[in-house]
């Protein structure tokens, strides 16, 4: 690569198309936060003629408008998709939010992409290659997807371009760092007065061609001969490296027997080795310079996509079933085969509505088309998933989304990705298939929404549109999940992160003009009896005409936790008429329900009925029901009440070196480490039991403390008494609230 004649760029504002599959190149970009993944896009658009000047499309709209710039820094928050047309190939780039709390922007791109670009800023520390970006690599590696590293800001001062591959053969390459190598190495132009020299071209190690840039366009350029031994060992390290991943086992043999192997020949061992997924190139990019259209290793960028990266032809596609469950044949890429096509993001359009990224895996995508949508939509490994959602819907407009721009497409090819307008019943991850022979595909799994955000309406005006406009929000983003909780009636909006919260609310604000106010989050606390104990209810009122007479005596019990509630009669001699004991007992379980000392459900208790009075006239059942209450809250004041917490079952993975900070923190939260297993990949998985309490923000703690490498899960284990100085504390604190008048 580097010695390919140019592509035939596309032209501004015609939308790019592909009528085959081969044609066809999809690419996610992957990287930490301000690593320059959207300024790459840019670049890239510029020089492939997409844009015709930089950042710009032909009426005015920048390329990455159509990512959603929501957060108060300006990070990219959602998927953008930017397709291109370079050297007839049509090339769909995904670029994807690099902040942690929007992973599943990222899933998404990688479910429609076949070959991944990993961004790396050479701004960073030679070691603070983003932990979350390691993970994602892993996943891709996993399932065998093809990636190579692109460098961004070489022209930060100090940047040691050397250092910073080798680091990424250490880190990516892991047993093998030679699977990571340059395919190009910087050429530096004269120190300025800093001391720094700007990159002004790249040297090609197979073509051995120097391309100077300083012009904004590409030109050949004479060796620097103070260059030679460096270009010359380095090109001898590439050269080996892949040799050492060629299907031709008969290369290494002769290249060890000195034969000269020519470029052609290395460069289709590249490009074979690149799309298997078992060598990953390292390349070096930069915007143009001096409003130049081809910015510094764009064009070389361009060929790797094109030649290097496989086309949706050779990607395995997901399992298919019926939508009943049973196995079907796997599909194959094929424009004239049965339609199966997947919703990888759901968004809304002030002015069209719904639109829904669709990646047609099998079969053509055509506007006005029936097709039968299905789908459980997207969970976690760890989850039950949803109820099957059936139903058929007309196909809308499709188009190719560029800036603010929709493209019009008359159709969309298997291995092609296009937006589908008005899909009102379809939800990310459902498939899309031929009505009369409808199919399921194997959804990808989403992370677990841990942080939990307490909100309620501001007014009354905004009461009546949040149950709409959160169905929305939930519906776009399948790592938001809405919990209306029984136990505490809080509306509980669960997210991944700090900015994944801010990005929620003001998408709820702006998008849907629903203002709500947060509100602490409660955890579902219960009590229970320190002991046994005994109550009297009198209810008794003479006012004239119909009183109101009923006294009952109750003893209350303690049992075993998970016993709920149990309501014994043991009235002798119809102290208390049989007619008017589930009376009594309504009364108990009522006031129970409502707490009987910090306002908490009563559980784990029996209680026993043994005594009582009735008057012929004045008894009721109301009577007897408040007077079963009473004696229940009498008793409760004759014993000490304990508190009981929520305590969840934690699992938290996370690199070996972090092991003991995690279960020393664990540990600062009440919790109870049970447990640490090796899972490989120099990681470790630490059990343990914590109180729920402890752990609201355990998702934003977590990645501070692990640098972004943990991940955890939790699931309801019991509940269980609570320390008397923190059930001290929990009561304070209620008692203060309910004096100001505020919902803790």
């Amino acid at each position: 690569m580097g010695d390919k004649a140019n592509g035939h760029p596309g032209a501004a504002g015609r939308a790019a198309t592909a009528d085959q599959p081969a044609s066809v190149r999809n690419v996610v970009l992957v990287g930490h936060s301000g690593s320059g993944k959207t300024t790459l896009v840019e670049a890239l658009a510029l020089t492939a003629g997409a844009v015709n000047r930089a950042g710009r499309v032909e009426d005015g709209g920048t390329v990455s408008d159509y990512d959603e710039i929501e957060h108060r820094q300006q990070r990219s928050v959602q998927l953008s998709l930017v397709p291109l047309e370079w050297g007839g190939y049509k090339i769909n780039l995904l670029d994807t939010p690099g902040y942690a709390d929007f992973v599943g922007e990222l899933r998404a791109g990688l479910r429609a992409a076949d070959a991944a670009l990993f961004v790396v800023s050479a701004a960073q520390e030679a070691d603070a290659v983003a932990g979350s970006t390691r993970m994602v690599w892993e996943e891709c590696a996993a399932v065998g997807m093809p990636r190579a590293i692109v460098v961004t800001h070489l022209d930060t001062a100090r940047t040691d371009f050397a250092e910073l591959t080798r680091v990424c053969g250490r880190i990516f390459g892991g047993d093998d760092p030679d699977a990571v190598l340059p395919l190009y190495l910087p050429v530096h132009g004269p120190e300025a007065s800093d001391g720094h020299a700007p990159v002004t071209g790249l040297v090609g190690l197979l073509s051995q061609q120097v391309f100077d840039y300083t012009s904004g366009e590409r030109a050949e350029a004479a060796p620097d001969p103070e260059q030679s031994a460096l270009i010359e060992a380095e090109r001898n390290r590439l050269i080996e490296g892949i040799i050492a991943e060629s299907e031709d086992e008969s290369l290494m043999d002769r290249y060890l027997g000195g034969e000269e192997i020519d470029v052609k020949t290395l460069v289709d061992d590249l490009e074979k080795a690149v799309a298997r997924g078992v060598f990953h190139p390292v390349l070096a990019a930069a915007p143009a310079a001096g409003g130049g259209r081809e910015g510094l290793g764009t064009l070389e960028l361009l060929e790797l996509i094109t030649g290097g990266f496989p086309t949706p032809l050779e990607r395995e596609a997901p399992a298919v079933t019926t939508a009943g469950g049973l196995p079907r044949p796997a599909l194959s890429c094929d424009p004239d085969g049965p339609l199966v096509a997947e919703v990888v993001k759901t968004a809304s359009d002030p002015y069209v509505g719904r639109i829904s990224l669709v990646r047609v895996f099998s079969g053509t995508l055509r506007p006005d088309e029936v097709v039968h949508v299905c789908g459980h939509g997207l969970t976690d490994p760890g989850h039950q998933e949803s109820p099957l959602h059936e139903a058929d819907e007309r196909i809308g407009a499709l188009s190719s989304p560029f800036g603010k721009q929709q493209r019009t497409l008359s159709h969309c090819v298997a291995g092609d990705l296009a937006c589908v307008a008005k899909l009102g019943r379809a939800e990310t991850g459902d498939t899309l298939s031929g009505k009369d022979d409808p199919l399921l595909m194997e959804p990808w799994t989403m992370p677990d929404p841990l942080l939990p955000l307490a909100i309620q309406a501001h007014s009354k005006a905004d009461e009546d549109k949040l149950s709409q406009g959160l169905s929305r929000l939930v519906a776009e983003d399948p790592t938001m999940r809405l919990e209306q909780n029984q136990d505490t009636h809080q509306l509980v909006l669960w997210c991944l992160g700090e900015a994944h919260m801010d990005v929620a609310l003001e998408r709820l604000r702006s998008r849907y003009g629903v203002q709500v106010d947060v509100v602490p989050h409660k955890v579902a606390l219960r009590e229970t009896f320190g002991g046994a104990s005994q109550g009297r209810g009198r209810h008794v009122k003479q006012s004239g005409g119909h009183g109101q007479y009923a006294i009952c005596e109750i003893r209350v019990e303690p049992l075993a936790p998970g016993s709920g509630i149990e309501f014994v009669d043991k009235v002798v001699g119809g102290a208390v008429p049989r007619q008017f004991i589930p009376s009594v007992e309504k009364g108990v379980r009522a006031q129970a329900r409502r707490g009987v000392a910090a306002g908490y459900p009563l559980v784990d208790v029996r209680i026993t009925l043994f005594d009582g009075k009735a008057h012929s006239v004045d008894s009721s059942d109301a009577a007897f029901q408040t007077a079963g209450a009473l004696a229940l809250r009498e008793a409760a004041a004759e014993v000490r009440v304990h508190l009981l917490e929520p305590v969840a079952e934690v699992r938290v993975l996370v690199p070996d070196e972090y092991v003991g900070p995690v279960m020393s923190d664990l540990s600062g939260r009440r919790g109870r480490v049970v447990g640490t297993e090796q899972a490989g990949a120099g990681r470790t998985l630490v059990r343990a039991e914590v109180p729920e309490i402890e752990i609201g923000r355990y998702a934003v703690d977590l990645r501070s403390l692990s640098h972004g490498t943990g991940r955890f899960g939790r699931a309801y284990a019991r509940h269980e008494a609570m320390p008397p100085q923190v059930a001290d504390r929990v009561r304070e604190r209620e008692g203060d609230a309910r004096r100001q008048g505020v919902v803790a």
